[in-house]
């Protein structure tokens, strides 16, 4: 099991990357590591595997922290930058060098390069893998060491529908097991297909922890409404005491009102409406209301078109 207590990061005098951040992550199933770009997750897994001092709080794999196990593969697997490997060398000697490093036998090797589909390319330089093959082989050697805990950091960036796929299957696999697998990310469709369990933070700091289900059931239910109009729809429904967010050039969401009352004061109004659907919560709705204060990087409006 993974816990974090009171884990802390700050870097000079800023905000802390990471604030306070008390959870544990349990073995049995997929846990989902979420938050928008710069909410910390990596700072997070890089302390938990000791490649970074915390500055307050501990981070531990069993109750020990990383660093006190002799032989790190036996115990835990990690994948948290795919380009992050020797470029020269062959997949084979990649991970027989971490084999003997942890006194493992040789046959992991093929055995583990099997897994991932990768046999055919163990005799190929890693520099010549894209980035697709560069991930698949980084899950490799995750697993090399056959261990209970594995953390995967944005681990189908590059991959293809097949290979992400396989990876959602595989980190199925792995958990049902009875083995301890953290899988960070910041894209919805992603978790919803693989996690039974998510641990969300924005700006460092924890915003969930609970199961999928209870996540997605946070996001409000409303109604979505296509108008040539959206300012003056928006304005009287806001009048009217409902939450609008526009969504859209012509689409608004709209949190409070039904369907039927939305048409309503749109006729009222006379504020002419194309489309009035009503709509239930999601993944991703529920994270976007919930992490929208901690985002780092928030685009310009599109409305007045691209700048030049």
């Amino acid at each position: 099991m993974i816990e974090f207590h009171e884990l802390t990061k700050r870097y000079g005098r800023g905000a802390p990357a990471v604030d306070r951040l008390t959870c544990s992550v349990r073995p049995g199933r997929v846990t989902g590591f979420l938050g928008p770009n710069g909410a910390g997750k990596t700072t997070t897994l890089r302390m938990l595997l000791g490649l970074n001092t915390p500055t307050g709080g501990t981070a531990t794999i069993d109750g020990r922290a990383f660093r006190t196990f002799g032989t790190g593969l036996r115990h835990v697997g990690a994948l948290l930058d795919a380009n992050d490997v020797h470029k020269g060398r062959t997949a084979n000697v990649h991970l027989a060098a971490l084999a003997r490093s942890n006194a493992l036998p040789r046959g992991r090797v093929r055995e583990v390069l099997a897994t991932v589909g990768l046999s055919a390319a163990g005799a190929r330089r890693i520099g010549g893998f894209s980035l697709g093959m560069r991930q698949r082989l980084g899950i490799a050697t995750a697993l090399l060491g056959d261990p209970p805990v594995l953390l995967f950091d944005e681990p189908t960036n590059g991959l293809d529908p097949e290979g992400i796929r396989w990876a959602r299957g595989l980190f199925r696999e792995l958990a049902a097991e009875g083995r301890t697998v953290l899988v960070s990310s910041h894209l919805m469709s992603e978790m919803e297909h693989t996690a039974d369990h998510l641990v969300v933070i924005g700006a460092g700091r924890l915003i969930a922890d609970e199961s999928l289900a209870d996540f997605a059931a946070r996001a409000d239910a409303g109604v979505t409404v296509r108008t040539p109009d959206p300012e003056a729809l928006a304005g009287v429904l806001t009048d009217a005491g409902a939450s609008v967010r526009r969504i859209g050039p012509d689409t608004l969401a709209v949190a409070g009102p039904t369907a039927a009352r939305v048409n309503e004061l749109a006729f009222t109004h006379r504020v002419m409406v194309h489309e009035v659907m009503a709509r239930g919560g999601s993944l991703e709705e529920a994270f976007m209301q919930l992490t929208a204060e901690s985002v780092q990087f928030r685009a310009a409006s599109s409305e007045g078109g691209a700048r030049r």
